[in-house]
């Protein structure tokens, strides 16, 4: 199976594994949860929709809130990743059942964690949590979409640097991901506009139309 899922998908089902067979709810939510990402980072918004709704209702045959609260901590990643920075309501509606873990890692996609939340993070994403955090940390990580995360945990506490931006980008188009890679190269335009550079500029619009299927302007 393609492993497209961030760190925090593992903690959703963390514990939850018990002698074989797994449960049916506990596939099926994993397999809705699996397709929802990659729908919404291919930007297919209205089957990540519906796919979420299936692994919600498949948590909540259990009765377990916290596992709903993480599951909703999933969703809220792949938006940070995407560069869609919004509160995590979905999160917040069961925040109160969640676990030291996953208050951390909420606080840690809003770019708010402080140095007493890094115990709690995954691995991946604690040397985010330093003052001088930067692409140097970034390229650490090397599953696609844990980086993007973490890429896009800096950008929101105004940390990105040009390698981070660069390593997103890469990350990213490695995996064909349409929706962060349009975000993060428009971070990318934005900077190369700011800087007068207007052969980048121009280099990354181009790029950024072959992404959105649009074909390039023609040559006088």
């Amino acid at each position: 199976m393609t492993r497209t899922l961030a760190a925090a998908l593992v903690v959703v089902f963390a514990g939850c594994a018990g002698t074989p067979p797994p449960p049916d709810w506990q596939l099926n939510a994993q397999g809705a949860i699996e397709r929802a990402q990659e729908a919404y980072l291919s930007g297919q918004g209205r089957i990540e929709e519906l796919e979420f709704a299936r692994a919600r209702a498949e948590i909540a045959r259990t009765g377990r809130a916290d596992l709903l609260a993480r599951a909703e901590l999933v969703r809220c990643a792949t938006r940070v990743a995407s560069l869609v920075f919004e509160p995590c309501t979905g999160f917040d509606a069961w925040q109160a059942d969640a676990p030291p873990a996953e208050q951390a890692y909420a606080r840690y996609l809003q770019a708010q964690a402080t140095a007493a939340d890094t115990e709690w993070l995954p691995p991946q994403h604690r040397s985010m949590l330093a003052p001088a955090a930067g692409g140097a940390q970034l390229a650490a990580t090397q599953e696609p979409l844990s980086r993007l995360v973490a890429a896009g945990v800096l950008l929101r506490g105004n940390r990105a640097d040009p390698q981070t931006i660069t390593l997103a980008i890469d990350a990213a188009s490695s995996q064909g991901w349409r929706r962060p890679l349009l975000a993060w190269l428009g971070v990318q335009a934005q900077r190369a506009e700011q800087a007068g550079d207007a052969d980048e500029l121009a280099r990354i619009r181009r790029r950024m139309q072959l992404v959105g299927g649009e074909a390039p302007p023609r040559q006088p």
